[in-house]
């Protein structure tokens, strides 16, 4: 663990795993702490517990000492608050271990997924510019010796060669500016919200941030419903997990309804917090008065739906790429080959 950069998914995964075994055996928060630091081997996360410790010894909440080390994700210091008020740390912590070793998962299928497309982008792009630039001034210097001259598309490309060649300190700049604003938008707090704020646009990034923000709430939802809060209660402080403002909405208009006195299920079926068979578990839940597990068990289903949906689109990415280039550097070739062919057959 860190003191200067935010923990990975796989550090945090194992901090909330080694709180948890240490919660269960029935040990106090603050005695885990200093049992995390005794048995810690590295200077850096030594330092940051003792910095914990000494936090919840000072204020005597675990939530203040997690969120005063300044490296965990907003959202386990949402849980972890909200585990706090409940009573249920212990299985806060839990599964928060389970959660975030599916997002380090998830994240290391994208990242396998996306490294050969990505190498394969920037190799076509390699060609491509190598095409434009150096290849199609070539074929211009055979039609010109064959006196003919260029026309339609190949003339086109001949001339963006051009156009690259004299400019490219304006491209290089230019590129340099997107490394910047995706760095931005990809690594940055602000910039991860911008992005969400426009995905929200785009209808297949719209359904997955919906999934999310519903799973989110089912699970804060279920340690809340288990603890005996109310579902007024619940749906307050599991809101608060949610970063999606839409969904956000959809949550004040299912308080609302429940202020009128609608039944859980019903409200959460009519202001579309759940969708489809979830509606439906939810509805059955609440007759059957098993609101807690069911709960848990949306929440796993949104997870492994939002983790599937990720997958095959990264799955398809890939032979798109490979037909939308290969059509590119097809069409670039062809339209010099075509004519010059015809040339050579007329002489």
């Amino acid at each position: 663990m860190s003191t200067k950069t935010p923990l990975s998914n796989l550090e945090t995964a194992a901090f909330c795993n080694q709180m948890a075994m240490i919660l269960k055996s029935g040990i106090s928060s603050l005695e885990g702490l200093g049992i995390l630091e005794e048995d810690s081997q590295n200077e850096n996360e030594r330092s940051l517990l003792k910095a914990m410790r000494e936090k919840m010894e000072e204020t005597g909440f675990f939530y203040e000492a997690v969120e005063s080390a300044n490296v965990f994700p907003d959202y386990l210091l949402h849980m972890v608050k909200l585990g706090e008020e409940t009573g249920t740390l212990d299985e806060v912590m839990d599964s928060l271990s389970t959660h975030y070793t599916r997002e380090d998962n998830l994240a290391r299928t994208i990242k396998s997924a996306l490294t050969y497309p990505l190498i394969m982008i920037a190799m076509m792009l390699v060609v491509i510019l190598i095409l434009i630039t150096k290849v199609m001034p070539i074929f211009h210097q055979v039609f010109t010796q064959l006196g003919q001259e260029m026309s339609g598309f190949s003339l086109g490309i001949l001339k963006a060669g051009e156009g690259l060649s004299r400019y490219a300190s304006v491209f290089i700049a230019i590129a340099a500016v997107f490394v910047i604003l995706a760095f931005y938008l990809t690594r940055t707090k602000n910039g991860k919200s911008l992005l969400r704020k426009a995905g929200y646009h785009l209808a297949f990034s719209r359904n997955i941030y919906e999934k999310t923000a519903a799973c989110r709430f089912a699970d804060g939802m279920a340690l809340t419903l288990r603890s005996g809060m109310s579902p007024e209660q619940g749906i307050h402080l599991a809101g608060n997990l949610v970063e999606n403002e839409q969904f956000r909405k959809k949550l004040d208009a299912c308080q609302s309804k429940l202020d009128e006195g609608m039944d859980l299920s019903e409200a959460f079926k009519e202001a579309d917090i759940f969708t489809g068979v979830y509606a439906k578990m939810a509805s059955i839940a609440g007759k059957a008065g098993v609101m807690d597990e069911v709960m848990s068990q949306i929440a796993a289903e949104y997870e492994d739906d939002v983790d599937n949906q990720i997958t095959s689109i990264i799955a398809g990415l890939e032979p798109t790429l490979v037909i939308v280039l290969s059509v590119i550097v097809g069409a670039i070739l062809f339209s010099v080959m075509l004519p010059l062919l015809g040339i050579m057959a007329g002489l």
